[in-house]
């Protein structure tokens, strides 16, 4: 029998905000599978739907750079919030969002080895002079980079000094007008939180879950089988209209989804908008912030 740590129940509680005992219970179900874990928790109830280990926090900034159809979207982190508000650390971080933009690297490890412009120093010993210089440990954590085709313009917003970030792409007709529309979608992105962009980009894997989920609450209301279809379905286009940025309803005028804002812009505008991609994200999703005892600190220096 899988032994459950205080370090899995932890874990879970972070991803789900379900209770100490609660979620014990469920991983004891799952036999310590994670997933399966979350998965008995929203059966029951317990657990929010969207909710993940995101909700734990780290610290840094994340910044956008767009010049003309490059864009940039990246996440550098520290260890504490008073250096990821120092302006020092800042401008690094910008400096790195432009490093990428030049880059052709796919991947954080090949950025690192890749030279910094104008010297022969690799970026990973900019990044070590910084932690020299601060005194903190730092790191670049994730990036995008959008190298947009002709026709399309890239948008982005930063929100809360660098806690949330967006970078969406939007094919239309005027540049400026196009411009428009991103930083309207971007922003719509930073506060709704989509995951996926069109239903036919949700995972078989997600799909198949929430069909689970769907299914098992639907029986247990003790209805027909035809009727227990019929609420899988509507759950179902439930999850599509919370989790599918066109089918999202418009954060500035919720009875129009974010397709027909598009429509209704694209019309105005005589043109068609249309969102190719986007990426948004909140920084330190997923990373374990240290907690601090710092009376406990103190008390190991007086030994």
């Amino acid at each position: 029998m899988t032994q459950i740590t205080a370090a899995m129940v932890k874990e879970l509680r972070d991803a789900t905000g379900a209770g100490m005992m609660d979620a014990k219970n469920a991983l004891t179900e799952a036999q310590g599978n994670m997933e399966e874990a979350v998965k008995v928790l929203r059966k029951k109830g317990l657990a929010a739907a969207g909710k993940k280990a995101g909700r734990v926090t780290a610290e840094g900034t994340i910044v956008a750079h767009v010049d003309g159809r490059t864009g940039v979207l990246v996440e550098v982190n520290c260890e504490t919030d008073f250096v990821g508000r120092n302006e020092h650390f800042r401008g690094f971080a910008e400096q790195v969002a432009g490093v990428i933009a030049q880059s052709k690297a796919n991947s954080v490890e090949e950025l690192l080895a890749e030279k910094w412009p104008g010297t022969d120093e690799p970026v990973s010993q900019k990044v070590a002079e910084q932690i020299a210089s601060i005194k903190e440990n730092i790191s670049v954590r994730r990036f995008a980079r959008y190298n947009a085709p002709e026709g399309a313009v890239i948008g982005s917003y930063i929100h809360g000094g660098g806690k949330i970030g967006v970078m969406v792409e939007v094919v239309g007709g005027d540049a400026n007008a196009t411009a428009e529309v991103a930083k309207d979608v971007a922003m719509h992105v930073a506060a709704a939180e989509p995951r996926f962009l069109r239903r036919e980009d949700v995972t078989q894997k997600d799909l198949d879950t929430e069909k689970e989920i769907a299914r098992d609450a639907a029986l247990k209301s003790g209805k027909p089988e035809a009727i227990v279809e019929k609420m899988v379905s509507g759950k179902m286009e439930k999850f599509y209209g919370e989790a599918c940025l066109l089918e999202q309803p418009y954060i500035r005028d919720d009875k129009a989804t974010v397709s027909q804002y598009l429509a209704r812009r694209g019309k105005d505008s005589g043109c068609e908008y249309v969102v190719t991609r986007f990426t948004r994200y909140k920084l330190g999703e997923g990373i374990e912030k240290r907690s601090e005892d710092f009376a406990a600190e103190v008390a190991s220096y007086m030994k």
